[in-house]
């Protein structure tokens, strides 16, 4: 999959997901690939750009120590259960060498996960998800 693809990809999944849940689910997301030492943004979408990038390793921190004990495969995913506030809540791995990162800039993943219309809103979620197992993200 091209990355113009899979960032109109995402955004159709993101508004997709808002309208099963009722409201907003993830108004932030970022793609980000991870190089030796680095990690480079590729695309944002949300609120506070600026402010997100300032504050990306505190954000992402709970998120990271979820997933810090598994190797993930391009399709594979985790939640962070900890995430409040701004924190990251979610990572999708969609290409050997980058992430999509999902975030609610104003509810928890346990205020998410409260409200029954989360359990319909997952299915997007999984289905982008078997999306970049198939067929995961080249980067020119």
């Amino acid at each position: 999959m091209t990355p113009t693809d899979a960032f109109s990809t995402i955004a159709a999944t993101m508004a997709r997901m808002s309208e099963l849940y009722g409201r907003p689910l993830f108004d932030e997301w970022v793609v980000v690939r991870l190089g030796s030492g680095n990690a480079t943004v590729e695309r944002y979408e949300g609120p506070r750009h600026q402010e997100c990038l300032a504050v990306f390793a505190r954000d992402v921190a709970p998120l990271r120590r979820e997933a810090a004990d598994r190797a993930h495969e391009p399709g594979d995913f985790d939640f962070a259960r900890a995430a409040t506030g701004t924190q990251f809540d979610a990572l999708l791995k969609i290409a050997p060498d980058a992430f999509l990162l999902c975030n609610n800039t104003t509810l928890s993943m346990e205020q998410i996960r409260a409200n029954p219309a989360w359990l319909s809103a997952q299915v997007p979620f999984a289905n982008l998800s078997e999306r970049f197992r198939n067929n995961p993200v080249v980067f020119g």
